[in-house]
C-alpha cells in the first residue's frame, strides 16, 4: 500500500522532472531507448508536425527490454515510427548504447560521420528522466541547443500506463538521485534541487523505494 504522503513525494519529482520547454523546430530529434515506445510515438508526432527533418533513435537493450525488444530497443522505436507514417531514409538508429551517456556520445558521432548540420536537438525521453537526459546532454554535447520532450501525461496517467504504481516511484527516485551525484561524477551538469525536492526524494528513500538508486557512499547511512 502506498502511503498519501508518498504519492504527494512522488509528484513533486515528477513535475521537477519536467522542464516546460516549448517545442519548436530543430536539426534533429534524438529518441532515446527505454522500454516505453511512447518515446516513438512522440518522436513520430514531432516528425510530422515539422519540427525536425531527421530522427536518431539510440538504444540496444537492457534487462527490463531483453525480451519485448529483441533486436534493440533503437531498432523496434524506428519500426514503431514508420508504422506510424515516418520515412525510413528519415530516420537513423543507434543500436549500441547502454546508458544515457552513451546515447547522447554514440548519437553524436552517428550525426557527424553522415555530416548531418546539427545546432539544436530535440530530446525525447520518457516523462519522468526530461531533465536527467538535459542535463547528460548538456554535459556531453555543449554546443548545440538542447530542448527536452516527451509524451504529454499525468503521474497518474503514466503508472496506469506501466501498471505498478511501485516500480514508477522507484524509477522517480532513482532519476533523481543521479541529478544529484553524477554531476560530482562529471556525468552531467549541475541541476539546482528545490529544498521540497530533496525532501520528497529523501522521504521516498527511506520509505524503500530503492530499487533504481545506484550505490553511492553519500546515500549510506
Amino acid at each position: 500500500m502506498i502511503s498519501a504522503q508518498a504519492w504527494v513525494d512522488a509528484q513533486r519529482l515528477w513535475d521537477f522532472q519536467q522542464m516546460g520547454h516549448d517545442v519548436r523546430p530543430c536539426s534533429v530529434a534524438i529518441g532515446l531507448g527505454s522500454h516505453d515506445l511512447g518515446v516513438a510515438d512522440t518522436t513520430a508526432d514531432l516528425y510530422h508536425r515539422g519540427m525536425v527533418p531527421l530522427i536518431v533513435f539510440t538504444g540496444a537493450t537492457s534487462r527490463t527490454t531483453r525480451e519485448r525488444m529483441p533486436r534493440g530497443e533503437a531498432e523496434h522505436y524506428r519500426k514503431r515510427a514508420m508504422e506510424l507514417g515516418v520515412p525510413a531514409d528519415a530516420i537513423l538508429v543507434e543500436p549500441r548504447a547502454r546508458n544515457t551517456g552513451e546515447n547522447i556520445r554514440f548519437s553524436r558521432a552517428l550525426l557527424e560521420e553522415r555530416q548531418a548540420p546539427v545546432s539544436s536537438v530535440l530530446l525525447i525521453s520518457k516523462p519522468y528522466e526530461e531533465r536527467r537526459a538535459y542535463a547528460t546532454a548538456r554535459k556531453l554535447w555543449p554546443g548545440v541547443e538542447w530542448l527536452s520532450a516527451s509524451t504529454r501525461m499525468t503521474l497518474t496517467e503514466y503508472v496506469d500506463s506501466i501498471g505498478d504504481a511501485r516500480l514508477v516511484i522507484d524509477m522517480l527516485v532513482g532519476a533523481q538521485q543521479r541529478l544529484m551525484i553524477y554531476p560530482q561524477q562529471g556525468f552531467m551538469i549541475e541541476q539546482h534541487i528545490p529544498d521540497d525536492v530533496a525532501a520528497a526524494y529523501e522521504r521516498l528513500r527511506d520509505a524503500g523505494f530503492t530499487s533504481r538508486l545506484v550505490p553511492d557512499t553519500a546515500e549510506r547511512k
